[in-house]
């Protein structure tokens, strides 16, 4: 049976500028199921962005195909939902009216006051509520721009959201709280999510699993790592997990020496270039010594 979002075979190439073509990445094949939150980590230029605009139904692959719920992925959709790191709200439009203008789109048949109801729910889900929901973008901070962007996301309930390295440009302060209210929001509804970020601990916080993507050209997606941490997670608790120094150095490792160890290698004829599954659990007992070794916290005077 195949999952709910399946990526079959898609590779990605682009003129050279020299008469020849630069392939970005190659027949990669891997599966989100219903309801997962699933981060894609690699260095720049691997096509993370790429593969997040070919779901979207933004470009077209030179080949493979994606499958969402038994359909083909064509062309832009209510059913995908899409925030940006760069908020891309309508800047003429009220914060609340940037949400009731797709949630109107995707209930056509609903009341004024049914939409108004919905979105004013959604923007008290991120934390904006009151006078703040009257006020145009220009007059709200890039924190609160980003949780707008959120709630018009969940608040049109897609069958996948995609976010783009939606925290980049944000402070640690806010970024960690904004964090947390997609995680609340998240586990309310049982999206299912598929994220970018270049940010290894936000990846694990937030992530069923994490896609290892090696370095272009010709990059594929390597790992499929397990976040072997229950949740609900917070980001001052998790760092007491037996597995979460494991997973880290694990990513760490990848990130900065194998993804440009494999960087390169072409697939061979037939070959469907699915990851190799991960999962690190120190939490189980092991005969191992190396697993009994005490764990090293840091310490304040």
């Amino acid at each position: 049976m195949k999952p709910f979002l399946s990526i079959e075979k898609l590779t990605q190439r682009f003129p050279d500028g020299q008469g020849g073509q630069l392939t970005v990445f190659e027949d990669a094949t891997f599966g989100v199921e219903k309801g997962e939150f699933v981060v894609i980590l690699g260095h720049s230029g691997c096509g993370k962005s790429t593969i997040m605009n070919i779901l979207a139904g933004l470009a077209d692959p030179t080949s493979g195909v994606v499958v969402m719920d038994g359909q083909e992925v064509r062309g832009p959709s209510l059913d995908r939902g899409v925030v940006f790191q760069n908020y891309s709200l309508l800047p003429w439009l009220s914060t609340l009216k940037n949400v009731t203008f797709g949630v109107a789109a995707r209930h056509p048949e609903w009341t004024k006051a049914q939409v108004t109801e919905h979105a004013v729910k959604y923007l008290g889900m991120v934390g904006l509520e009151g006078d703040v929901i009257h006020r145009k973008p220009s007059q709200l901070s890039g924190g609160m721009r980003q949780r707008v962007s959120i709630a018009r996301a969940f608040a049109n309930h897609p069958k996948l959201l995609l976010l783009d390295e939606p925290f980049g440009a944000l402070d640690a302060l806010t970024r960690g709280t904004i964090q947390d209210e997609l995680l609340k929001i998240w586990g309310g509804t049982e999206q299912t999510v598929f994220m970018i970020t270049h940010d290894i601990d936000e990846a694990i916080l937030l992530a069923d699993r994490i896609l290892l993507m090696t370095n272009g050209p010709f990059a594929r997606v390597a790992e499929s790592v397990e976040i072997t941490i229950p949740r609900p997670r917070s980001r001052t608790e998790i760092v007491e997990h037996p597995n979460y120094y494991a997973i880290r150095n694990h990513l760490v490792q990848f990130l900065g020496r194998r993804s440009k160890e494999l960087a390169g290698q072409q697939t061979g004829t037939g070959e469907t270039n699915r990851p190799e599954t991960v999962r690190i659990d120190k939490a189980v007992p092991t005969d191992d010594p190396e697993d009994r070794r005490p764990t090293l916290r840091a310490v304040t005077n």
